[in-house]
């Protein structure tokens, strides 16, 4: 009669081998998923940063077009110097805006600030004005947004991007310089505007941007 051979199982050294294998290559494959989510998300945050960037200067570029230029030489607007006006601080721009079926004006302000701790590119924008009166008081408005806001005033601003610096400069007479520099009249219209950005490290773009706007109806300014 022929011997029966029995089926030989696993002994327990060569199922805890097997069991350390296993857990083994499932950390290598979490480690591996967990790495691929985190570039997902630097990748995700980078472009959502270049987006803002983007939109910035975008809306930078819409509020110089729409600039409401004929008001530095109204007659009705004694107030109003000039619809564009740099304190050093603050960029200021009265400026055309549609609102639907509503058309009228806006005070918006460009200008560096805090936003959670941090320094950013910020901008407000009034509401849409109709009077010469709501106007005025969106003018002297903007200007004390940016040194002391109150909580209205926050709500009307829009944190851009971070940034560490900002400068403006216009174009006038052939050249750029600081725009208290020029010994032209105050109120005129430069024939362009630079702006340059100093983006911290970190960012997708990173150190000195610079932008230049060229009046449309401007002779002979250069970028």
């Amino acid at each position: 009669m022929a011997r029966r051979q029995g089926l030989r199982g696993f002994t327990l050294v060569e199922l805890m081998v097997a069991l350390m294998v296993m857990a083994l290559l499932s950390l290598m494959s979490w480690r591996g998923l967990d790495a691929m989510g985190r570039a997902q998300s630097q990748t995700q945050a980078r472009a959502d940063d270049v987006l803002a960037l983007q939109s910035g200067l975008a809306q930078w570029g819409a509020d110089l077009d729409a600039m409401a230029t004929e008001l530095a030489t109204a007659q009705n607007i004694n107030s109003l110097a000039s619809p564009l006006e740099w304190s050093g601080q603050v960029l200021r721009i009265t400026r055309y805006s549609n609102s639907g079926e509503l058309s009228g004006l806006r005070v918006v302000a460009w200008a560096m600030g805090e936003d959670q701790g941090r320094k950013v590119w910020l901008r407000w924008q009034s509401p849409l004005l109709q009077s010469h009166a709501a106007l005025q008081r969106a003018w002297l408005q903007s200007a004390l947004w940016a040194q002391n806001p109150d909580a209205a005033s926050r709500a009307l601003r829009v944190s851009i991007v971070p940034l560490v610096d900002w400068q403006i400069y216009y174009y006038r007479g052939g050249a750029w310089s600081n725009p208290g520099s020029s010994s032209e009249a105050a109120d005129a219209i430069p024939e362009g505007v630079r702006l340059q950005l100093t983006l911290p490290e970190g960012l997708p773009l990173s150190g000195i941007l610079t932008r230049d706007w060229i009046r449309p109806n401007a002779v002979g300014a250069k970028s």
